[in-house]
């Protein structure tokens, strides 16, 4: 290869991003979202072991 070389290049460092300060609003809704986001992995969980019609046959 005599003009350009091959592969992959490496990226440019990104710069690193502040930490903001999280007010108490900001801090309730970040937990609700975790809180929804493991309720809806635990329901999907219950779901898949049931199978497609298992809330039928309880």
């Amino acid at each position: 290869m005599s003009g350009r070389e091959g592969g992959k290049k490496k990226p440019l460092k990104q710069p690193k991003k502040e930490q903001k300060d999280l007010d108490d609003d900001e801090m309730a809704f970040k937990q609700k979202q975790k809180d929804d986001q493991k309720a809806m992995k635990e329901a999907a969980q219950k779901a898949a072991q049931k199978g497609p019609m298992g809330n039928l046959l309880d």
